[in-house]
């Protein structure tokens, strides 16, 4: 009777614990990087210019019209929101100055770098057409910070029950050289400097009073079918079993590479810190090796775009070419993929193996 006593309590309290279905205590978001994750700044930041992202069929598959999101739907922070329980975390520019932003915020921007353009102007020579970067976001974080949580201890009580989603940040320093159509071995000089600043923003927040660190590496470029289509080979010895160019997948491997032992580096001097390393390119790997598994016809062509065999002569806006269902494709227009893409990804995340804590194993 006794034990049947003590069941019965420990079930109430079970049930009426603060907890949201996956068991996690994380209030806020708040994430920094590209437009994989940007969620309306670039959008909102353009004002009344054209932009593709600000019309259909962009938006089409979750939201039933363009958010700003540059996917047919839901990014990757969407689904870490909707996982810990919280809403979608909004784009921070629009309410910069104002807002409270009591589940967090998204600083994410299309097209940013990890290092700031004149970087590349005054080192190599090369216009990065970056609207932002990762100084800019942090900048604009610690506004934001300062005006909702005034005074170190108010910061750190805010960031000490929240996650931090530090990317994916450093795509576009590659993407923007590679596509410019320099020497495809010159990204490896900077590469260290792009792991170094990845994880000096890293640890800036964290001396903020951060305790949990979301810190994804990069994709395999090299079956990104933009990439496939503009550096085409004739050698069969330049493509994988899938398909992918080698050159370029090998690529994201050193990045990831330094990049994990950057995050092993931040990890021992900041012990108690929950830093977390998220394999996006083995995540990805999943649907690129069997994307059957995942009703995905061809993980290597485009959704919307034009023909040709990646479907990328001609960029995703409201005149071009619809391939089928979105759900049925790994890529939505060429760079980014599609909602289905990325559910697949933030799922390998969030309950592994593709964290090596997965997400919601470390509330």
């Amino acid at each position: 009777m006794e034990s049947s006593i003590i069941l019965l309590i420990s079930v109430v309290l079970l049930l009426n614990s603060p907890v949201c279905f996956a068991g996690c205590s994380y209030k806020r978001i708040f994430s920094f990087g590209d437009s994989i994750i940007d969620t309306g700044n670039f959008a909102f930041a353009a004002g009344n210019s054209p932009t593709p992202v600000k019309e259909l069929p962009y938006g089409m598959t979750f939201f039933g019209r363009p958010t700003g999101r540059v996917s047919d739907g839901r990014v990757l922070v969407d689904f870490y929101a909707q996982a810990l329980g919280l809403p979608l975390i909004p784009p921070s520019i629009p309410e910069e100055g104002s807002g409270q932003f009591p589940t967090g915020a998204n600083f994410a921007v299309l097209g940013s770098t990890a290092v700031s353009r004149d970087y590349y102007q005054t080192n190599y020579n090369i216009s990065m057409p970056a609207p932002s970067s990762l100084d800019l976001q942090l900048q604009s974080f610690k506004k934001v910070l300062a005006r909702i949580a005034p005074g170190d201890d108010a910061a750190k009580s805010v960031l000490g029950e929240s996650l931090v989603v530090m990317g994916e940040i450093g795509g576009n320093d590659y993407n923007f050289w590679f596509m410019a159509g320099k020497p495809r071995e010159t990204p490896r000089e900077y590469m260290p400097g792009i792991v170094g600043r990845i994880g000096a923003a890293v640890q800036e927040v964290i001396n903020l009073g951060a305790v949990a660190v979301l810190v994804p590496g990069n994709f395999p470029i090299g079956c990104v079918p933009q990439y496939l289509s503009m550096f085409q080979s004739s050698n069969a010895a330049d493509y994988d079993g899938n398909g992918c160019l080698v050159w370029y997948n090998d690529f994201s491997k050193e990045h990831n590479q330094l990049l994990q032992q950057e995050v092993a580096r931040l990890r021992s001097q900041n012990p108690g810190v929950k830093i977390i390393f998220a394999d996006y390119f083995g995540a990805a790997m999943q649907f690129v090796q069997n994307p059957k598994n995942y009703g995905i016809d061809d993980p290597l062509v485009s959704c919307c775009g034009g023909d040709g065999r990646y479907h990328t002569d001609k960029g995703c806006d409201k005149t071009a070419k619809m391939w089928g269902n979105p759900g049925n494709f790994a890529s939505w227009d060429g760079i980014h993929m599609t909602e289905k893409a990325y559910n697949i990804i933030a799922d390998g995340v969030l309950n592994g193996p593709y964290a090596n804590t997965p997400l919601l194993k470390t509330c």
